[in-house]
């Protein structure tokens, strides 16, 4: 066995590929991805060699589907990010039940995949407050069952190299014995500026991506008045809008610019939209563009985000974006697995 055991993975809600492509620079051979967003198919395959898109809702995945892309490898792994949105900080300060969304059975059916495969290693990536959850209980005790060993750790993103403040809790388990998430490497955390730095000067023309919504007369006055780093508070009045202030819109992130000498906040899904966070460019008068939020969220300047010959869609893409794992956060999971696997061997 080479110095690299062979790891075959499977990655389930597998979106445009953010964690596949993390796994992959770690040396793991991601073979399938599975997703029940069909948009996701062009960028996952054109940016993730040898990773095959599957359009499957995970309850209906058999596990002769998964089974049959572990084959001849040494190692085998099943990953995945359930839609985070059931579990948000917003859901919960709604107090939506369980039973509303069926997104919450995503985990369950995740379990049933490992209980049916066995694979040797699983990782499932979520927001924090799924911890709080029952539901979560209830898949780490499958797990255990099974017979894995599971650790769990809420890690901050910019501290694995994503140049952006993004909490995200990281389950890993095994079948070989005790496994957890690697240590940040203590470097200098990243910055808007120095990932959106290289954009300066670029077009639409020059990369098809580099596009945002056109402000309103409104917005392009109010985000000329935004400081970085400041929020609607810091406008003239007649520019306040009449919800600001009120009960559940009071926050001070909406309309505000980023800090070039600070990490991101979190890239939501919907970052194109100046008015819902703090998505406005540091220096130019204008949100994000969808390629700057791929670049904050630690995708490679060179990442195909859209099929040329179909119709460019922003909120789709930036949707993709914001749902997706960061590959830095992605390659540290791989890297974690690769190291506790080495030891196994």
């Amino acid at each position: 066995m080479s110095d690299y055991p062979a790891i075959a993975a499977v990655d389930l809600f597998c979106g445009i590929g953010g964690l596949t492509c993390g796994l992959l620079q770690a040396k793991i051979s991601v073979r399938a991805g599975f997703d029940l967003d069909d948009s996701c198919a062009f960028a996952y395959e054109r940016n993730n060699k040898g990773a095959r898109f599957f359009h499957r809702d995970i309850a209906e995945i058999s596990p002769a589907d998964i089974r049959a892309h572990f084959a001849g490898a040494d190692f085998s792994a099943l990953v995945g990010c359930a839609p985070c949105q059931p579990f948000s900080r917003l859901r919960e300060n709604r107090r939506e039940k369980p039973g509303v969304d069926r997104r919450w059975a995503l985990l369950n059916d995740f379990a049933k995949l490992v209980r049916e495969t066995m694979p040797d290693v699983v990782s499932m990536e979520n927001v924090p407050g799924l911890r709080r959850r029952p539901i979560y209980d209830d898949f780490v005790r499958a797990l255990k069952e099974c017979g894995y060993q599971t650790s769990d750790a809420i890690v901050d993103c910019v501290n694995y190299g994503v140049p952006q403040n993004r909490k995200r809790l990281v389950v890993l388990a095994s079948r070989r014995g005790k496994i957890t998430m690697l240590p940040p490497a203590p470097k200098k955390q990243g910055t808007v500026g120095g990932a959106i730095g290289i954009m300066r000067g670029k077009t639409a023309k020059d990369d098809p991506a580099h596009i945002s919504y056109n402000l309103s007369e409104k917005n392009r006055r109010r985000i000329r008045a935004s400081k970085p780093g400041g929020s609607w508070r810091d406008w003239d009045s007649k520019m306040v809008s009449p919800c600001h202030g009120k009960r559940g819109h009071d926050f001070p992130s909406p309309y505000g610019r980023m800090r070039p000498d600070a990490p991101a906040p979190t890239i939501t899904t919907q970052f194109c939209f100046y008015s819902c966070g703090r998505f406005g460019h540091p220096k130019e008068d204008r949100a994000v563009t969808v390629r700057e939020g791929a670049l904050l969220q630690s995708f490679g300047r060179g990442y195909a985000l859209f099929n040329k010959n179909a119709p460019l869609q922003i909120t789709q893409m930036a949707r993709h974006i914001g749902n997706a794992v960061p590959p830095k956060l992605g390659l540290v999971i791989g890297k974690s697995i690769v190291h506790h696997l080495r030891k196994a061997a």
